[in-house]
């Protein structure tokens, strides 16, 4: 008779071996992966239809202010987010709204916020205005990022079409001598503007005028400047804002007046993840060269122009100081701290 259990016992003490071995490190995976695991923002950033984001960063927070996507007659308030890692995000409600702009009837859009002294100043566009006297841009005050805001003028700060520019899309940037601009312009046209001291009226350029076109080649709305490395980077949106082309496009100068001439498109559809994807901020992080591009987009499948969610990317420039284009993603960005 042959007993099956003998050849067996001469491996059987290294098949032990490998078998504990294998048992190790098979424990030991489940470690190191939750060692690498990082939390991710997503995207969308947070629930509601929103669009047309201003992030800003305020001490260790960043701040997301968007239009609130609904049909005109029902945008009468602002919503804001805000964080401290770009991951978790906490609601206020109604940082400004009707009740505290006298003149306010419709389509209140796309907020530029920016913090002078203490005091915090919320720029608008209201009532679709498309003639001089029904609406325009409005600038309002708080003492806090939270609001409430409130209108400081009591009538629009500029109410009239000029260079073609229809009074909405205002974005406000501060240059390094401390001088404040206003971009802004619908229509296809974009203009800018030198705030005063007050940051709520408007003082001539060197030249004695008061606007300035810049248009550059393909612009349509969203204007959004930045400044790194000594150069302007100028960015604004093309397309139609209820279709899938819409996209965000740029450009280059030494100065903040330009001219501008389009380099290419950074954010725009990817199929398999959204429509649209435009109307956008930048805000940077505590990295030397960390910057992340806030948007808005149409998940996929949706059909109604509205239905816009706010997201998040990490933007890049290569080694000529150019623009990657950004890809577009569900994950977003990783936890981060803020300066």
């Amino acid at each position: 008779m042959i007993h099956s259990d003998r050849p067996l016992d001469k491996f059987s003490r290294p098949l032990k071996v490998i078998y504990l071995v294998t048992a190790f490190f098979l424990l030991l995976i489940p470690s190191a992966c939750s060692r690498k695991l990082v939390e991710m923002s997503g995207n969308p950033l947070f629930e509601g239809w929103y669009a047309d984001p201003e992030g800003i960063v305020f001490g260790k927070e960043c701040w997301i202010y968007p239009t609130w996507s609904r049909p005109y007659d029902e945008q009468l308030f602002m919503d804001a987010y805000s964080s401290k890692d770009l991951v978790h995000w906490t609601k206020h409600e109604k940082v400004i709204s009707k009740e505290n702009i006298s003149w306010l009837r419709r389509a209140l859009w796309a907020p530029s916020v920016i913090e002078k002294d203490g005091v915090y100043y919320l720029y608008f566009g209201a009532n679709d205005m498309h003639e001089k006297g029904e609406g325009g841009i409005g600038v309002a005050v708080a003492d806090n990022p939270a609001g409430p805001f409130k209108d400081a003028l009591g009538h629009p700060l500029i109410d009239e079409v000029i260079n073609g520019a229809q009074p909405i899309d205002q974005f406000v940037f501060r240059d390094d001598d401390g001088q404040y601009y206003m971009y802004y312009g619908g229509w296809r046209h974009c203009n800018i503007v030198k705030l005063g001291e007050d940051l709520k009226s408007l003082v001539p350029f060197e030249d004695g005028t008061m606007f300035k076109e810049i248009t550059p080649k393909n612009y349509v709305e969203g204007p959004f400047m930045l400044k790194r490395n000594g150069k302007y980077y100028f960015m604004w949106s093309e397309g139609g804002w209820t279709g899938p082309n819409y996209h965000v496009a740029y450009a280059v100068s030494d100065s903040p007046f330009g001219p501008f001439e389009r380099i290419g498109t950074i954010l725009e559809s990817d199929m398999s993840v959204a429509t649209g994807a435009g109307h956008h901020s930048v805000i940077k992080g505590r990295g030397k060269d960390e910057y992340y591009i806030i948007y808005h987009r149409h998940p996929l499948g949706s059909k109604d122009g509205n239905n816009r969610v706010v997201c998040i990317e990490k933007m890049y420039f290569d080694d000529e100081g150019l623009i990657v284009p950004v890809k577009i993603t569900f994950e977003g960005v990783p936890a981060t701290r803020l300066k």
